[in-house]
């Protein structure tokens, strides 16, 4: 690619060395129509039919500007119902902020059935895909600024056709949303071997042939580690995703107290309990420690040493599941009054879990997790790279 220094002209900072002179500037509405598709409930979805997009899994389905395969399908029969022709860009009409509203797909067939608040934009001679790219990316905020609304926002046809849209030559075009696309499916790859490596992870305590394992009560395997935080180790709060996490780098600010010398310290390695209820798990949730040097906890928090770093790890993975937590923790869990859950860090040691009763086959389980998770976590970093490439091509490949 070839860098463009002369940022008054029409066309981009970065652009095919094969390509030159300056892309055209018009109005979205001199070289499309835009319509809306037509009301399609989530009730009225189905296992077979003819395939159907609702304009809410723009936000939740269809991560890529475009569509390669259509999740839903419907039976319903209606001729007042829209159907797609191949080269359709298709954006939300109503949404929960101005930024997410913006959001194009671009979809290459004909004959998938459109739902209710999709704006549709029917290009005549240019690019789909291409167009898709450049909504979701130079217009995004043009197309923010002529949304409406608060609490839910609203984008109409009359808004989009005034939008200001540039383009080259066809041929460009192509090799652009070729070239975008192809990032696009290994961003897509790379969410495939991710989610087959969490399967592994999640699936690994189940699948273990538990031959000669034996009932440990946890209070056999950890015990409470009660020291205090008068060394003013910084705040840290625990995370389902990410495990225990810096307060101000991963929340935006600090919420503990003034006074922190009287939260626990959390050393490499120890398990740290909360009991904040969060998605699937009511109860709490439980991670080992991998930060170093040692951090702080709220004192909320039960914080336990295990016997060795290879124990925590499997107590962290067996905690990974939702319902081996849930079932682990529901017998333990008095509520009391506006829905608190009451718990002493102690009575969290009371129960029992299955685990190993060879020292050389916790090691061998602790190391697997270990290189699973650190295949996992360079993946994602790989992953990430990825789409910080995206979006800087996004930026630097269109006006």
């Amino acid at each position: 690619m070839k860098n463009n220094k002369n940022n008054n002209c029409n066309f981009p900072t970065l652009r095919f060395p094969e390509f030159a002179g300056e892309w055209e500037e018009v109005r979205l509405k001199d070289i499309c129509t835009i319509s809306k598709g037509a009301g399609i409930s989530k009730d009225q979805l189905s296992i077979d039919g003819t395939p159907c997009i609702l304009y809410g899994e723009l936000y939740t389905k269809y991560k890529s500007e475009v569509v390669r395969d259509v999740f839903s399908r419907t039976n319903i029969c209606d001729s007042n119902l829209v159907r797609s022709k191949a080269n359709d860009v298709i954006i939300p009409s109503s949404g929960e902020s101005a930024v997410d509203i913006a959001t194009a797909r671009c979809i290459p067939y004909d004959g998938v059935l459109l739902g209710g608040d999709l704006n549709i934009i029917r290009l005549s001679e240019q690019n789909g895909i291409f167009f898709s790219y450049q909504l979701n990316g130079a217009r995004k905020r043009e197309i923010a600024k002529v949304a409406q609304g608060v609490s839910v926002v609203h984008l109409y046809g009359e808004n989009l056709k005034n939008l200001t849209v540039f383009y080259p030559l066809k041929a460009e075009q192509d090799k652009i949303a070729r070239f975008l696309s192809l990032i696009d499916e290994r961003i897509a790859t790379q969410n495939k071997i991710i989610a087959h490596l969490e399967s592994l992870i999640k699936g690994l305590y189940s699948t273990t042939n538990k031959i000669g394992w034996k009932s440990y009560l946890l209070s056999e395997l950890m015990i409470e580690r009660k020291e205090f935080n008068t060394k003013q180790f910084p705040i840290y709060s625990v995370s389902v995703d990410v495990g225990l996490v810096d307060q101000i780098e991963h929340l935006g600010r600090s919420f503990a107290a003034k006074d922190t010398r009287h939260y626990n310290v959390v050393r490499p390695g120890d398990v740290v309990y909360t009991k904040s209820p969060t998605g699937s798990f009511p109860f709490g949730i439980v991670k080992q420690s991998l930060v170093n040097p040692a951090v702080a906890v709220s004192p909320l928090y039960g914080v336990y040493q295990p016997k060795s770093i290879h124990i925590g790890r499997i107590i962290q993975h067996y905690f990974a599941s939702p319902i081996r937590t849930n079932n682990y923790l529901h017998s333990l869990i008095q509520k009391g009054a506006k829905n608190t859950i009451n718990i002493s860090t102690q009575h969290f040691l009371d129960k029992a879990i299955l685990l190993p009763s060879s020292e050389k086959e916790i090691i061998s389980i602790s190391e697997l997790l270990a290189s699973y998770n650190d295949k996992c976590d360079l993946e994602k970093a790989l992953r990430e790279h990825l789409l910080s490439q995206k979006m800087f091509l996004l930026q630097k490949m269109f006006i």
